[in-house]
């Protein structure tokens, strides 16, 4: 399946800038414990904190991806797809609950949000929502829209469902090319504090180049965080939209 993501959309309702938060701000209005997950604890506001995430997933390759993960200590977030994804590998959505990692929201088939009638948006969000639950137990709060496009509509529907759109600061591109060496490369040149480093791991290119990209990144001082540890102690917010 073929997945692009080269663009963030802005809104389509006539406005002209997206309005993001960014996880510091989300931190400073915090005042919960801060967020735990299978690999420990880290607090954002003293370390200096990126985060992985995946979309599009589980695929054949989601199992290796999981062995480097488990290895390298590193959880990660996954925005997954229902048809064709979740629905045949129920078994890797729930190893990667088990083992830590934040599962999300990335539609049931992809469709772009902005170009379909609320409906359909609502059943993109309900069906995937509903697979993952009937599998982890959890229901998600996160969500990722296809290409990043997204409106007030999408806005709206998403704070109805109790999810929080995240977008996403490093994209390696690598929906485009098969090369592992330049797939890391990109996202060193990108990494930021606070970044969200998007990759795909149904790509070939993709899950080669994660142990080099986890090893780099630590060198460098960076600690591997969910999504959900990225913004604590505050948390996603329904309707809101998160970007670094």
């Amino acid at each position: 399946m073929f997945v692009a993501v080269g663009v963030l959309g802005l809104a389509s309702s006539g406005c002209t800038e997206l309005d993001t938060t960014a996880p510091a701000a989300a931190r400073a209005e915090g005042v919960s414990a801060t967020a735990r997950a299978g690999f420990g604890t880290a607090d954002c506001r003293e370390v200096k904190c990126i985060a992985l995430t995946f979309d599009a997933g589980p695929s054949e390759n989601s199992a290796r991806l999981l062995d480097i993960l488990k290895e390298k200590q590193v959880p990660a977030t996954f925005f997954l797809l229902g048809k064709r994804h979740i629905e045949k590998y129920p078994e890797l959505v729930e190893r990667m609950a088990a083992e830590g990692h934040e599962v999300a929201s990335h539609t049931w088939d992809h469709k772009i949000l902005t170009r379909i009638p609320p409906a359909q948006i609502r059943d993109e969000l309900e069906r995937t929502d509903d697979a993952i639950e009937r599998i982890t137990g959890k229901r998600p709060t996160l969500m990722r829209p296809p290409q990043g496009r997204t409106d007030d509509e999408v806005h709206k529907i998403c704070r109805e469902l109790g999810l929080a759109e995240v977008l996403w600061s490093v994209t390696a591109k690598d929906y485009a090319t098969t090369d592992s060496a330049l797939i890391t490369k990109r996202v060193l040149a990108q990494a930021t504090r606070d970044g969200i480093i998007l990759l795909h791991d149904l790509y070939e290119g993709t899950v080669p180049a994660v142990p080099g990209i986890i090893d780099a990144l630590k060198e460098r001082g960076y600690v591997f965080v969910t999504v959900p540890q990225l913004l604590a102690p505050g948390t996603a917010e329904p309707g809101k939209v998160y970007r670094p």
